[in-house]
């Protein structure tokens, strides 16, 4: 995909999940996965280390060595993905308590997905 409708999708993702409550946890969860997930494959684009038809869904599955190189080329974006992955394990498909908490915190590791593909 290219990175103008990643950019596109994230951003509508975003204005929605601005309309959710923390009471919402798990659509806010999910939400800034999918959002931050586009934010990542514009770092990846960018930096050319993915061409826009080879998309990633998940950081997770990406090889160690892919894994090693992106951590170099983007630590904090790589980090806060995996952070919003972790949270989305125990509270989207599992049943952790404080899913309030955990919403705030996915949307903070969003923020920051979101303000390294803007300045990368």
């Amino acid at each position: 995909m290219k990175t103008e409708a990643h950019e596109a999708k994230a951003r509508s993702i975003e204005r929605s999940l601005a309309k959710c409550s923390v009471d919402d946890y798990e659509t806010i969860i999910e939400g800034a996965m999918l959002a931050g997930t586009h934010w990542f494959n514009i770092l990846l684009h960018r930096a050319g280390l993915r061409d826009a038809d080879n998309d990633i869904v998940h950081a997770e599955f990406v090889s160690i060595g892919e894994r090693r190189k992106l951590g170099l080329a983007a630590p904090q974006a790589l980090s806060s993905l995996d952070a919003i992955e972790r949270l989305r394990t125990t509270h989207v498909r599992g049943d952790m308590p404080q899913g309030e908490h955990a919403a705030g915190l996915a949307l903070e590791y969003l923020s920051q997905l979101h303000a390294a593909c803007l300045t990368a």
